[in-house]
């Protein structure tokens, strides 16, 4: 029987078989070939941190209290793949027995999807490419909602997969100047060999003085935060200029760090907003939606304009990726920038 990867009673990943149900009309079997997670959303979904005792109100969109805490126990991990298509009902959908494509699933060894969810993939794209769709939505959002234009010093804060991208959106864009900022000296150099400028220290460098040293006193036109994390956001505040736009696309949990707006923030007048792709509206609705931002990520990636090989590492087996996942997503973050599997 097929196994697929799901968080165990001790909150640690485990394995479960399970039956593949009976193909529907208009869906594909698809036998993977790779896989990759989604660290931080996954690890925020697992530890309920942000979601504990209470629940988003999609109508008043407001957060209210739940009656009872729900268990993050048997959510399936893992975020997309790449594989084979073996089987197909119904109408192919312009798919063909034994084509590559991508798609989302958890770490499975089968998936069942419908065939107007999967995603075509040219020859010349590589399975890191494909995989790095998701995150690349986010960074893709985030640099249009902050603003970034061609001539901008843009900072990049927070160096896990949608700010490697966010930082080569950016260079797209048209930036004149791209810094990147992170802890893990792995993550700085990725970002590095992918074409940022300047790559710092949160934890060592004063960031906001040293850019203001670069751009002759302005500092960050724009600042795209992607680290999820408070002291992420007071270094981005004292980097960014004076009314410069900054985006907050990194998914916060409970606030135990003494964010103070009061400094920089205030005296500087910046416009500071939050950026969420998936959130309709969009910001620039109705010219763009989140299946633009979705369309236009897997154009960028399909001819191979965002640089993904040096983000995907290490790549583990599918058999090994319970010990994997609880290493390199859960327990040694700073280890990798984006797990990949292989089947």
């Amino acid at each position: 029987m097929p196994k697929k990867l799901l968080l165990g009673e001790n909150f640690l990943p485990r394995f479960e078989t399970y039956d593949d149900a009976p193909l529907g009309e208009g869906f594909a079997r698809v036998r993977p070939l790779y896989g990759a997670p989604k660290h931080g959303t996954e690890m925020t979904v697992i530890t309920q941190r942000v979601y504990d005792g209470i629940y988003y109100d999609g109508g008043e969109k407001i957060f209210k209290e739940k009656a009872a805490k729900e268990s993050s126990v048997g959510f399936g991990l893992g975020n997309m793949f790449v594989g084979e298509i073996t089987e197909i009902r119904g109408g192919a959908g312009g798919f063909e027995i034994g084509e590559r494509v991508a798609g989302y699933g958890i770490l499975s060894e089968t998936q069942t999807v419908k065939t107007s969810e999967l995603l075509k993939m040219p020859g010349r794209m590589t399975w890191k490419e494909a995989v790095c769709y998701d995150p690349l939505q986010f960074a893709l959002s985030g640099a249009r909602d902050a603003g970034c234009r061609l001539g901008d010093a843009v900072l990049i804060s927070g160096l896990g997969a949608i700010g490697q991208m966010a930082a080569q959106a950016a260079r797209l864009s048209g930036a004149s100047i791209v810094a990147v900022s992170d802890p893990i000296p792995r993550r700085r150099e990725a970002a590095k060999e992918n074409g940022a400028d300047f790559a710092f220290d949160p934890e060592t460098e004063d960031v906001g003085s040293i850019l203001r040293g670069i751009t002759g006193g302005r500092g960050a036109d724009v600042v795209i935060e992607c680290s999820g994390y408070y002291e992420g956001i007071q270094s981005s505040v004292r980097a960014l200029a004076y009314n410069g736009s900054m985006a907050l696309v990194g998914w916060y949990q409970t606030c135990a760090f003494p964010l103070n707006l009061g400094l920089e923030g205030h005296m500087n007048q910046q416009n500071i907003f939050f950026s969420r792709a998936c959130s309709e509206p969009n910001r620039e609705y109705p010219r763009w939606d989140f299946a633009r931002i979705c369309a236009e990520s897997w154009r960028l990636l399909c001819e191979g304009r965002i640089k993904c090989e040096n983000l995907i590492f290490p790549i583990i087996g599918f058999g090994e990726c319970d010990g994997g996942y609880e290493k390199y997503v859960m327990n040694e973050p700073c280890e990798s920038i984006k797990l990949g599997v292989e089947y």
